[in-house]
């Protein structure tokens, strides 16, 4: 079972989106230009991990919402913020959200926030 905090209870499992191990993340790599934005974004892995510490703690929306966001890390921002802007109130009708649900699982295996989108729709 995961402990929080992840970066001192399992900062061996911890790599960037790159591969990096997380204590390999320092100030001179960034100043020196070896690390780079993209280093610093949060994995996937590290999401999950997080959502089973809030699982194990009785906190089961927030380890949903940590699973959402794990199916996310790899959609492009530009497809995030079109997302986030037909979940506006009336600004995309059921089959546009129906269409950005399918495009989650077809093109990012992300049926989780596909699933959020179909409710969206009920």
């Amino acid at each position: 079972m995961p402990k929080y905090p992840l970066s001192e209870h399992h900062a061996g499992e911890l790599r960037t989106p790159g591969g990096i191990p997380l204590d390999e993340i320092t100030l001179d790599g960034v100043l020196e230009g070896g690390i780079g934005m993209d280093d610093l974004r949060i994995t996937a892995g590290a999401l999950e991990l997080q959502a089973e510490i809030a699982e194990a703690a009785g906190r089961t929306q927030l380890a949903e919402n940590l699973r959402r966001a794990a199916e996310l890390v790899n959609v492009p921002e530009d497809r995030i913020l079109a997302i986030y802007e037909a979940l506006r109130p009336g600004r995309a009708d059921a089959a546009s959200l129906n269409a950005l649900a399918a495009e989650l699982e077809r093109d990012y295996a992300a049926p989780r926030c596909a699933r959020l989108l179909r409710d969206a729709v009920e």
